[in-house]
């Protein structure tokens, strides 16, 4: 029932349009390399934590902070093999957020950079991006 009702303060939010969305719906993807975990959330209030895997040795993941530049519902890596990255959110260069398959390795260092995330939380940021914008959502790479 919490959840409908935030869904309904999201939508209203969206619908309201203007200066006040700007400020109001701010999505935040924060990623923690240290913690290997991202936390979601709206206008302050934790929405989700899950576990990711960043860069592991030989490889980097990014720190800074950028706005989303594109998404797509399915991407295959064309630098990788054609591995598939599904729900993908690029927001600097060929980095991006992404589902994966590889769950097993979730919150450790194994990927080449990109950040990976359980395909159905991949599922649930790009749901959420999609709906408040990418220009209103920030990604933050920390140590």
């Amino acid at each position: 029932m919490k959840s409908f009702f935030y869904a309904l303060a999201v939508a209203g939010l969206l619908l309201a349009g203007g200066a006040a969305e700007s400020a109001a719906a701010n999505l935040v993807a924060r990623v923690s390399l240290s913690k290997q975990t991202m936390t979601v959330t709206h206008q302050g209030r934790v929405l989700h934590r899950w576990r990711v895997s960043t860069a592991r040795r030989g490889y980097v993941t990014p720190r800074g902070q950028w706005r989303p530049k594109r998404m797509h519902r399915m991407w295959y890596s064309r630098k990788y093999d054609m591995s598939p990255m599904p729900y993908s959110i690029f927001y600097h260069g060929g980095y991006a957020i992404h589902g994966t398959n590889a769950v097993s390795r979730l919150g450790r260092p194994a990927s080449h950079g990109c950040v990976r995330l359980d395909t159905a939380n991949a599922a649930r940021l790009y749901a959420l991006v999609r709906k408040i914008g990418p220009g209103n959502t920030r990604i933050i790479v920390t140590d």
